[in-house]
């Protein structure tokens, strides 16, 4: 074959020219692959084919040796091949150019050059790993000529490979920059392009890496497609990383050509977000799908794109057509000069500049030396403001006023200090009534401060109290030293001698809620540091948007807002040259590891701050660091979280830091506590815990009690605080929406569908060899990850579609509120915007300007149908254990499909695309109200609105939203443009909505929770958006519920979550939900498990009427009885019961949760009746109560105390009257009853059922007394002294036992109060209740009950001061231990409460028989009980001289 060059040399093997040596034993790797290419350049001259003889011949003779003994391999013999194409195009195709007589020619006579290349049939590790696939020789021409190159342009190949596009670049004169990070590719691009500029950078961030000079017109790539630097695995969209670095340095008005993986489209979602952001500045011209064939030579099958953009913003101009499919290189050439615009008039800019202007300094010209001394106050920075040492005095006890109070939260006010000249807080602060029960120990600590910042009212009271008592903090340590590990994760105990062993300064916490002021709070935290002479903070966020709020914080100081500097204005591996400052940054920054030899932003942090860093460290937001450690679930180990643990071994690193975290939910499980390792909660002197691990054992042996404590002892100990903006004036009403008869069907469709799918997951999970009838589960994983998939699309669906299915009544209501004059804001989760984009990926984008989609919750099921149903064939096979299981099947490495499970999901997808779609809520809104009424801050980068279009017609078009479209839209809603404002988690991090005085809209905000979500504090910390400081009036909140039972799967989850969260960071679970979510609503709690039981119970019994056992498994898919029949011992737990009750139809999930919820009233009733209900902080209300003595169990250094209260307590007695008898009597079922035995009479009724645990039933009933109630069974009933009685004989016995009623009851309890988690181990643990009370002198107490019988665990006699002293005690459910072993306790005896003697001898029985107790026999066991009654204190009196109470006991209760 002849190639007709302009000239020939002779043909043969001949020494490469002069000027490319082959001898070269010591050069480098590719030098070596360029002398080869040197000895083929010849044979391509000659027009000949390079043969494996002939290659192999080239290589042996650079290398020394064949490929046999491992010199080379055949991967670096197609580098040289390659090598040799540039060598030959740079030599000759200028003149390929000039002969040519059409692109088209050229283009043929480069294909019959590539002719002459042998196909790379072998890959290295590396080429495969690395995705080192050099450009086709016609694919690259084509993308030159699409790059129309000429002599004044500046070329830039970031990942030039062999140079196989670059050297296109050469023909026509143009200058040239090339990157390449492989070793040997780099080498081979030195040899071959010595004129050329060369770097070895990460072309993933190539505009970071260049010089500033290197601005390149042309852009010339073939980047990897999945493959990062350094990263092992595959990462999608790596391609568009490159592609999106290399545009940033492109200079405006010049031209990209890549060529990428044929999914890096604007249109698909990996994709998408990637282009909408270079869209402002540039635009596509040109893009072509490329089939397989392409690379077929270079050893791949594998589809492609060529995409040209041209770097110009341009919104006029019509959008680029994208073609699909092309064949070839000669298809491509003719659709390219067809269809891709020639280049815009370039922009010139500079090659090079010899000076680049100084950088800015950030504080002053000269740098400043750091103080000698900190101790010392430095200057100010404005010298004209006088600065003050905070004057403050310590409150005594007597002038501290007494406030009583049942609510949930009490009016705040300073009450261990005052400061004068301070000004109270702008609103109203509340704290909850738990933390109100303690105050705050004494400080000595002094703040400085500029004086304006007091007498100018920046700062309030409450404000300033919180730098004192930070400060206060810091000048303590923790107790113990420490050794550290190098990596700053690992701490181990070191004696107090150990020079290398540091020890930590206690740090403090901040918990106020939204709208308080954290952020100017610790602004005055770091003020009053810096001008001690601490001039170097570090401040760290959630993001980098929030730098903005810390500055404004900082500067609302009377300081220089820049400050404030963020930490990402440095390079990663550089020194930060910053002499005096605040350093922003972000979590997500910290945890960002280093590489290639390079300092982590940790690293970089802990050298800028230095090892004897003393200065203030915020942590803000610092819930975000939850999981900081590794820890337990239900699913088995969780993993610490990369932020926790960052932040953690900041901590380490800095032992001297002075530590401030700031959150208004700071975990909402105590796990997520393991951040605060400042605050000395374990492996400190101040509590009993030594490690982390038994400081959470503690807190969830002790419930939620234990979490409330812990907030308060905290704040005793001065290491927390926690205020909330007032919420007087906040209405809370509930809009509910009932369904309407036809989304009444509709969700009885869905609920059918997904019956069907429920069950075709079962049989395609069956055909496809992952479980099987005969042997169960086949394959584990596979079965686990099908079912999840399922139930986790099921759950989602769900939510969005009840979400959905609200929108008709909230609209009304806010159509209302706008007739009204006020200002709705609603609240939600979903946006649906990843439905949204992956649905736009299916469409061109030609079509987006009049759209024809439903994007609906229907899409998310479809989409997992799609991509998450099992169709995969497995394979049974029989391990070495001899047990069958499967695998999946491959062929060639590709998965083979089931036919079956795939039918399955063709039909179902098909029968689902015919159900009606519901919009979503977020789309209904904008589109029925439209975006000049609607404030949308939701983050969506896109979505579909409603405009008018041609012909006038309404069509749906896809409108693209800015970056700043969060901030354009809350200024909107602020300046009364927009009456409507809608946000979500997303949009609504650190905005304020209220009906602030300083904003135009001052109308009434009334806050819709339209869709709580799952995050409990995010819930509520929502509604802290339109209630803050300085407004103009309390929003109304409108959380919308629907009449759909099921809906109490999303409340349950929240609810449960929110008791904890009110419990850790209020001290008090009631505050968590802010009286929104209802104790009910939590499903979640023992009770509701309880019932769960009975009700699987009566379900196998066939006792439920709602339906049968069938029915019910056939529709949840759950199974209750084991093969024999017999219920199963593990039966499913209450979040999969709550999930498949979800989509069951409307009619049959709400009958199955009344049955439900009347078992659980039941035995939450039966907990009230036994005095085992825990209802978290209980008010105690009497006559009177008294405080008759006070003793010290403990005393803190901090001046804190243990305290154990006697209190004498004082009730007035409130029979039922005989004429409320007599009315009660004559309800229907009811009946009069007198006792036989004791006299008394009594008011029969009907009450709950009980299930038993072998699921029959058993009705049972309450007895009416003046002034207590007994329960029985029927069973108990008959075999009891109660008989009917008419109504004179009833009327005589409880007018007798009225008159025997005093007027009062005095009693006395004991109550442990102050500091609690110090001794909490050595309380009873079966019995954690918490009460508050005032008492007659005005004092507060809040604390823990305790029985007389458990004082002895505090190390303090128990005390009876009477027989009936002991009686309450028992009926209170202490116990009593006695001499000889016998002990007294309260029971549960058939159903009733019961005082048991136990520990007795069979020879005593005669004798306790005669004192009064009685005997009776309980399930074969003979058991002895005293008699409940008046006469009860008097028996217990004989008891006791017989056997006397021990005064060490132990605290126990049991139950039957």
């Amino acid at each position: 074959m002849t190639l007709h060059l302009p000239q020939q040399t002779t043909l043969g093997l001949d020494p490469a020219p002069s000027s490319i040596s082959t001898d070269i034993p010591h050069a480098s790797k590719g030098a070596k692959l360029v002398g080869a290419a040197g000895i083929l350049l010849p044979v391509l001259e000659q027009g000949l084919p390079i043969t494996a003889p002939v290659l192999r011949s080239a290589m042996t003779s650079v290398f020394g040796a064949p490929d046999a003994e491992g010199a080379w391999v055949w991967k670096d013999a197609y580098e040289a091949c390659e090598a040799a194409v540039v060598l030959f195009l740079k030599k000759h195709l200028a003149l390929m150019h000039q002969s040519a007589a059409s692109p088209d020619a050229l283009l043929a006579m480069l294909l019959r050059l590539g002719a002459l290349l042998p196909t790379q049939t072998r890959r290295s590790a590396d080429s495969t790993l690395y995705q080192q696939f050099s450009t086709p020789l016609d694919l690259a021409y084509v993308a030159a000529f699409a790059a129309d190159i000429t002599a004044t342009d500046h070329v830039l190949e970031p990942s030039a490979g062999t140079g196989m596009l670059a050297v296109h670049a050469l023909a026509p004169g143009a200058s040239l920059t090339l990157n390449e990070l492989a070793i040997t590719r780099a080498d081979i691009l030195a040899s071959v392009f010595g004129e050329a500029s060369l770097t070895r950078f990460n072309a993933e961030q190539i505009d970071d890496y260049l010089p500033r000079r290197v601005i390149p017109s042309v852009v010339l790539m073939n980047p990897p497609f999945s493959a990062k630097a350094y990263v092992t695995g595959t990462a999608r969209g790596t391609d568009m990383l490159h592609l999106t670095s290399a545009l940033h340095r492109l200079a405006p008005g010049g031209r990209l050509v890549a060529i990428t993986s044929a999914d890096c489209t604007p249109a698909h979602p990996d994709t998408a977000d990637a282009f909408a952001k270079i869209t402002p500045f540039s635009r596509i011209v040109f893009s072509a799908a490329l089939n397989d064939r392409f690379f077929r030579a270079h050893g791949t099958s594998i589809a492609t794109r060529l995409t040209v953009i041209d770097k110009v913003a341009d919104a006029k101009a019509e959008s680029a057509l994208f073609h699909d499919d092309v064949r070839d290189a000669a298809h491509l050439l003719a659709l390219i000069k067809a269809h891709c615009p020639p280049r815009p008039s370039f922009v010139t800019t500079p090659q090079a500049s010899s000076a680049l202007p100084a950088p800015m300094a950030v504080f002053t010209a000269k740098p400043k030396a750091r103080p000698a001394s900190t101790s010392a106050v430095s200057k100010a920075l404005h010298p004209s403001v006088p600065i003050t040492e905070l004057a403050y005095e310590v409150v005594t006890d007597a002038a501290r006023a007494a406030v009583s109070s049942d609510q949930l939260y009490e009016r705040y006010s300073l009450d261990t200090i005052r400061i004068p000249g301070a000004a109270p807080h702008r609103s109203h602060l509340v704290q909850s009534a738990a933390m109100a029960s303690v105050r705050l120990p004494a400080p000595t600590y002094r703040p400085h401060l500029p004086e304006t910042l007091i007498t100018g009212h920046i700062l309030s009271d409450a404000q300033l109290e919180s730098v004192i008592y930070a400060g206060e903090a810091h000048s303590q340590y923790l107790a113990g030293r420490w050794l550290l590990n190098e990596s700053y994760d690992l701490l181990n105990p070191a004696t107090d001698e150990d020079p290398n062993a540091v020890q930590f300064r206690r740090g403090w916490m901040l918990g106020d809620g939204t709208g308080v002021g954290k952020g100017r709070q610790v602004a005055a935290i770091i003020l009053d540091n810096w001008l001690k002479g601490r001039k170097r903070a570090l401040w760290l966020s959630k993001n980098d948007e929030l730098l903005e709020d810390a500055q404004r914080d900082w500067g609302d100081l009377g300081q220089e807002r820049l400050q404030i500097v963020l930490q990402g204005k440095y390079a990663l591996g550089t020194p930060i040259a910053l002499d005096e400052g605040i350093l922003f940054t972000t979590y997500a920054t910290l945890r960002s590891a280093g590489f290639n030899g390079k300092q982590s932003r940790l690293d970089q942090l802990i050298a800028w701050l230095g090892r004897d860093f003393d200065g203030v460290i915020i942590f803000d937001e610092s819930h975000a660091m939850g999981n900081a450690a590794p820890g337990l679930s239900s699913r088995g180990k969780v993993a610490a979280s990369l932020q926790g643990l960052a932040g953690l071994r900041l901590q380490n690193a800095l032992p001297h830091a002075r530590v401030v975290y700031t959150s208004a939910t700071g975990a909402t499980e105590v796990e997520n506590l393991a951040y605060t390792a400042r605050l000395g909660l374990w492996g400190s002197a101040d509590f009993p815990f030594k490690t982390r691990p038994e400081f959470i054992d503690a807190m969830h042996a002790g419930g939620i009690a234990a979490m409330e404590v812990l907030a308060r002892d905290a704040k005793a100990l001065g290491l927390y605080t926690a205020r909330n903006l007032s919420y007087e004036g906040v209405e809370i009403d509930f809009l509910e929406h009932c369904l309407t008869p036809d989304q009444v069907n509709i969700y009885n469709e869905f609920a059918d569908a997904f019956q069907v799918i429920h069950q075709n997951l079962n049989d395609a999970l069956e055909a496809a060899n992952i479980t099987s009838a005969e042997s169960g589960t086949l394959n584990r994983q596979a079965k686990s990850a099908a079912r999840s998939a399922f139930e986790s699309n099921k759950q989602r669906f769900f939510n969005h579609l009840i979400t959905a299915m609200k929108m008709p009544s909230l609209i009304k209501s806010i159509e209302t509120d706008l007739k009204r004059g006020d200002a709705p804001v609603i609240q939600l989760v979903t946006t649906s915007e990843a439905l949204m984009e992956r649905r736009l990926a299916l469409i061109p984008p030609s079509e987006w300007s009049d759209l024809n989609v439903d994007i609906t919750p229907r899409e998310y099921v479809i989409e997992y149908l799609r991509s998450g149903f099992p169709t995969q064939l497995f394979e049974t096979f029989t391990d070495e254990s001899g047990k069958t299981q499967s695998r999946p099947v491959l062929i060639d490495g590709n998965p083979v499909i089931c036919r079956e499970a795939e039918r399955l999901r063709d039909t179902m997808i098909e029968n689902l695309s015919a159900l009606p779609p519901v919009q979503s809520a977020l789309d209904q809104l904008v589109q029925h109200f439209g975006t000049d009424m609607v404030a949308e801050i939701t983050g969506r980068s896109r979505r579909i609105v409603r405009r008018v279009g041609a012909g006038g017609r309404s069509v749906l078009a896809v409108e693209n939203r800015s970056s700043k479209a969060n901030l354009a839209e809350t200024e909107a809603f602020m300046d009364d443009r927009k009456r409507i404002l809608v946000f979500s988690e997303a949009g609504g991090t650190g905005r304020s909505y209220h009906a602030s005085l300083t904003a135009k809209n001052q109308r009434r905000r009334i806050h819709y929770i339209l869709e709580p979500g799952w995050k409990a504090d995010a819930a509520i910390q929502g509604l802290g958006r339109t209630n803050r400081t300085n407004q103009a009036s309390a929003p109304l909140c409108r959380p919308v519920t629907t009449d759909i039972r099921g809906e109490k799967r999303f409340l349950s989850t929240i609810a449960r979550r929110l008791d904890t969260l009110g419990a850790i960071t209020k001290g008090q679970r009631q505050t968590g939900g802010q009286g929104l979510f209802r104790p009910e609503d939590n499903l979640e709690s023992p009770y509701a498990r309880s019932a769960l039981a009975h009700f699987y119970h009566k379900l196998a019994q066939g006792q439920i009427t709602a339906c049968s056992l069938d029915e019910f498994e056939q529709a949840t898919g759950l199974s209750l009885l084991d093969a024999d029949g017999s219920i199963r011992e593990q039966l499913p737990p209450i979040h999969t019961f709550l999930n498949r009750l979800l989509a069951l139809r409307i009619e049959l999930q709400n009958a199955l949760f009344a049955e439900f919820e009347a078992i659980m009233a039941g035995i939450v009733e039966d907990a009230i009746a036994a005095g085992t209900f825990e209802r978290g902080l209980e008010t105690i209300s009497a006559e009177s109560l008294d405080i008759i003595s006070r003793r010290t169990i403990e005393a803190h250094p901090s001046g804190a105390e243990t305290l154990l209260f006697e209190v004498e307590r004082k009730d007035r007695t409130e029979p039922i009257t005989l004429e409320r008898a007599i009315e009660l009597g004559y309800i229907e079922g009811a009946s009069f009853v007198h006792n036989t035995n004791s006299g008394r009479s009594g008011v029969l009724l009907k009450t709950t059922t009980r299930t038993n645990e072998d699921g029959s039933v058993t009705q049972r009933y309450r007895i009416l007394h003046p002034l207590e109630t007994d329960y029985l069974t029927d069973t108990e009933l008959k075999l009891s002294a109660w008989k009917f009685c008419d109504q004179s004989v009833f009327e005589a016995l409880w007018s007798a036992e009225l008159d025997k009623i005093p007027q009062y009851k005095t009693s006395r309890f004991y109550i442990v109060t102050g500091l609690l988690l110090p001794v909490w181990k050595r309380l009873p643990q079966d019995f954690c209740r918490i009460y508050r009370f005032t008492t007659n002198s005005g004092e507060r107490v809040i604390g823990r009950p305790i029985d007389g019988s458990d004082l002895g665990q505090l190390g303090l006699e128990p005390v009876f001061a009477s027989s009936e002293d002991a009686y309450h005690h028992l009926l209170r459910g202490g116990d009593i231990n006695l001499t000889g072993g016998l002990c007294l306790k309260r029971v549960m005896a058939m159903h009733a409460r019961r005082i048991e003697l136990t520990g007795f001898e069979r020879r005593a029985l005669p004798g306790l028989k005669a004192m009064g107790l009685m005997t009776e026999t309980v399930a074969y066991t003979l058991r002895v009980f005293v008699p409940l009654g008046e006469a009860a204190p008097a028996l217990l009196s004989k008891l006791f001289k017989e056997y006397p109470p021990q005064t060490e006991t132990k605290s126990g209760s049991s139950s039957e």
